[in-house]
């Protein structure tokens, strides 16, 4: 996550420093996502039977590999196979197998009650860690930058810190406990995706964090900061500051959102969390300075992630115990397929005076629909450990009034 906060620094950046237009880099952005999730989709459901721990050692070493291609190459069609193969992300979240598979693991190990509160502190860890990301790789090219370097070697030096992130994940997976993998037995039969019970519930979802992904794609937060960008010249240790900002926020909502789902609920606190940081998105394209503008960015930060914890956590709670890999590994191909169409709608649209309003527009409204969907969907099915809560509650109640 520390490479992902980096790369949305630079990586819009980069390409256009190396001489591609709009149009060029959204196509890359999207086939970045459509072709990084299908490879990670292969990873992921092929985990449980290669073993866990080699699948997430493999990703760290491909990681490398295509960071490296990066810096040494400026061929379009290079650049795109790379990130393909190497699951760079533009939007700052993960599109490779390690965001399922970690997921599946801790659930694997954990009990219901522990899971939610786990899955709030692993959002904290990887929020803080994007955010030193972007203010290191803002930081790190302006003083290359004053030094005498090249913007274009500046960039290439940030893209540095993903083969490095790479490596090191390699190494960590490598001493990961044995207890995260699965009985080769307990695997599902008949079904190459590896989902046979839970196929309803996972369609379902599915379904649902398509329309979100697909708002979100259209304005990723590395498009968020190119724009802040181009509309008001923030130079890159500015755009460091907001994404270590926007990350921080983030990081510290996690464990808010675990308290507040313990009141009203997992599927509660994913709506009414979401839907006041989708009315913030419409509102960042009409504020006239760049500090409104960032404030608008930094509150929105504060409660457009509190949703990821709860929502992950509801997810491997519904799903069959023996399926959470390939569920989660299939959720999140389709949320970041359905996120790879965005960048190509919305790229054009961004670098034009009179057109940039409408990505944020689109995405906002698109988010809110999304919402409501899913509460009216899933309100009346709690997880495993809600409804152990609400039957403890009836027994210590007691008897009504007669």
């Amino acid at each position: 996550m520390f490479a992902n906060g980096s790369a949305i620094l630079v990586l819009v950046l980069y390409l256009a420093a190396l001489g591609f237009d709009g149009p060029a880099i959204g196509l890359l952005l999207t086939l970045t996502l459509l072709g990084g999730t299908l490879f990670s989709l292969v990873l992921v459901t092929r985990a449980d039977r290669w073993g866990r721990r080699r699948v997430l050692v493999g990703g760290g070493i491909l990681m490398a590999l295509a960071s490296l291609a990066f810096i040494v190459s400026d061929n379009y069609v290079v650049l795109v196979l790379a990130a393909i193969i190497g699951m760079i992300s533009p939007s700052g979240s993960d599109v490779g197998p390690f965001l399922p598979i970690e997921q599946a693991s801790l659930s694997h190990i954990l009990t219901d009650r522990q899971r939610t509160p786990a899955f709030g502190w692993y959002q904290v860890a990887g929020s803080f860690s994007s955010g030193f990301g972007a203010i290191a790789a803002g930081a790190f090219v302006q003083l290359l930058k004053n030094g005498g370097t090249s913007e274009l070697d500046a960039y290439r030096a940030v893209i540095g810190f993903s083969v490095a992130s790479g490596l090191a994940l390699a190494a960590i997976f490598l001493f990961a406990s044995p207890r995260m993998e699965v009985d080769p037995a307990a695997r599902p039969k008949g079904s190459r995706l590896g989902i046979h019970k839970s196929k309803g519930i996972v369609t379902r979802l599915s379904a649902l964090f398509a329309v979100d992904s697909f708002a979100s794609g259209v304005i990723p937060m590395s498009l968020v900061l190119y724009w802040i960008h181009i509309r008001f010249d923030v130079p890159e240790i500015g755009l460091g500051g907001v994404g270590l900002g926007f990350y921080f926020f983030t990081g510290i909502s996690a464990p808010l959102s675990v308290w507040v789902s313990r009141r009203i609920g997992l599927v509660n606190t994913m709506v009414f969390t979401h839907i006041p940081a989708s009315l913030l998105l419409v509102t960042i394209p009409f504020m006239p300075t760049a500090e409104l503008a960032v404030a608008v960015v930094l509150v929105r930060a504060m409660i457009t992630q509190m949703d990821v914890p709860v929502r992950n956590s509801y997810t491997m709670a519904v799903v069959a115990p023996e399926e959470r890999s390939a569920s989660a590994g299939i959720m999140n191909m389709v949320r970041t397929l359905s996120q790879s169409v965005g960048p190509g709608i919305s790229t054009p649209l961004l670098v034009m005076a009179s057109t940039w309003m409408f990505p944020f527009i689109l995405g906002g409204a698109l988010k809110v629909a999304y919402d409501l969907s899913l509460w009216r969907l899933f309100r009346a099915h709690p997880a495993p450990e809600e409804r152990e809560l609400q039957a403890e509650r009836r027994a210590n109640a007691g008897p009504g009034p007669r």
